[in-house]
């Protein structure tokens, strides 16, 4: 090619680049109009292009895993004379006062449609009362079988109304299948959390110390499965699943050193145990057996009337109310947990035309003293008004929050609130219908 030929297609490329770049300057520099931002903005996401097993098994399955609180009840005792040093002879001349606490919490997985739910033994361990937390409610749950060397144990919570899981088989796991654990790491604060790993190993055998029913300390072996998927604090007692949606272990331990479990001495990350599904099946199978759905049902008959008579007042339309529906907020309750409301009783609904309306006392409302007694349930609050005549005055505390508690969808849309000391000038006022 002849140099003046070849100098000429240069100098023609760098003209059209120069116009392409005046062009661009020019568009950059006016004003876009509102199809062009849509058209950068306004996109969409194809689903269908991004689900895939893992996906539709959490799906599956999610709803199903739940929070397992541990409270216990803690002691102290003196002689009676005020030292308050923890000691002392528990009889009538001491003060042996308990208070309940949060001990722990954990994780569970829902295995029966009759309310029974998979954990770990040492997530109940100590506990003078378990829970089940579903997202919403706190329901209360009873231990019907455990084994503490396997750290296998199953509740029963027949108030939860929550899909069960299928169980798989977990002598049919391979190592690099993919495996899914959910779980409540920090308790509530991430409930539900997914985390997603392989099968790194089958039958690992895990020596931990245990203690039998006469105080003599030993050592037992399990066979565990271990996986890479994320274990934390909470997960316990949480579900690994398959990509199936099957339930094939119970998350249980966590490696964190070089030589025991719960130890720190070497960086060591991503080698969490599961206790195989096959281990627990025995002892849901010992639930089963136990379960007798007529005396379960009579026992929530039996309480429903008792919270209608607290609730509602049935059965004293003849004596002065405050006209309120009321439920206790306990410890147990997630807000009073964290601090962000006081126990109580909580108001649900205020009556029209009731000594309650006119006094002031408004819904989500925490009645927490009346006439200088603390409240602790609805009963004692009951107790107290029944005392009381038509036209008594008495004397409510309530703790009024920034926002009412019963709207808000999270602890912290609560705020901070106040409380307020009001007067109510007692009624006989009738009871609503059902």
């Amino acid at each position: 090619m002849k140099k003046s030929n070849l100098y000429g297609l240069i100098a023609l490329v760098l003209t059209l680049s120069m116009v392409f770049s005046v062009m661009v300057s020019a568009n950059a520099a006016g004003t876009l109009s509102t199809q062009e931002i849509d058209q950068i903005l306004n996109t969409t996401t194809d689903t269908s292009l991004t689900s895939n097993a893992v996906t539709a098994a959490v799906a599956k399955v999610y709803d199903s895993v739940v929070l397992v609180r541990n409270y216990t009840i803690t002691r102290s005792s003196n002689y009676g004379y005020g030292w308050g040093w923890g000691w002392g002879y528990d009889n009538d001349y001491g003060n042996n006062q308990g208070a309940e606490r949060l001990a722990g919490f954990g994780s569970g997985t829902v295995v029966t449609e009759y309310g029974h739910v998979l954990t770990n033994y040492h997530v109940i361990e100590g506990a003078s009362r378990v829970t089940v937390y579903d997202g919403e409610n706190e329901y209360a749950a009873e231990v019907v079988a455990y084994d503490e060397d396997k750290d296998v144990a199953v509740l029963l919570a027949p108030e939860l109304n929550l899909p069960a899981v299928e169980l798989g088989d977990s002598d049919s796991l391979q190592v690099g299948e993919t495996a899914i654990v959910i779980g409540n790491p920090m308790s509530e604060n991430f409930f539900r959390t997914t985390t997603v790993g392989v099968i790194s190993s089958m039958d690992r055998e895990i020596k931990s110390q245990s203690v039998d029913k006469y105080g003599r300390r030993g050592t037992t072996t399990n066979s565990m499965i271990q996986t890479d998927a994320a274990i934390n604090s909470g997960n316990s007692g949480g579900g690994l699943f398959n990509v199936l949606g099957q339930l094939m272990g119970i998350p249980s331990m966590v490696y964190r050193g070089s030589n025991s479990f719960f130890s720190s001495s070497a960086s060591v990350e991503s080698i969490g145990m599961c206790v195989p599904i096959n281990v627990a099946k025995e002892y849901i199978r010992e639930a089963l057996e136990k379960y007798d759905g007529e005396a379960v049902q009579k026992d929530l008959a039996e309480k429903a009337k008792e919270n209608d008579r607290n609730t509602t007042g049935n059965d004293m339309t003849d004596k002065p109310r405050l006209g309120i529906t009321m439920s206790t907020l306990s410890s147990s309750n997630s807000a009073v947990a964290n601090g962000v409301l006081p126990r109580g009783c909580i108001v649900r609904e205020v009556e029209k035309n009731s000594p309650a309306e006119a006094a002031g006392i408004q819904a989500g409302d925490i009645i927490v003293e009346v006439d200088g007694t603390v409240i602790a349930d609805s009963t004692s609050l009951q107790n107290i008004i029944l005392q009381h005549k038509a036209d008594d005055t008495v004397s409510v505390k309530v703790y009024r929050a920034e926002t009412n508690p019963l709207e808000a969808e999270y602890l912290s849309d609560i705020g901070d609130g106040e409380y307020i000391d009001i007067n109510v000038t007692l009624q006989v006022v009738g009871v609503p219908a059902a």
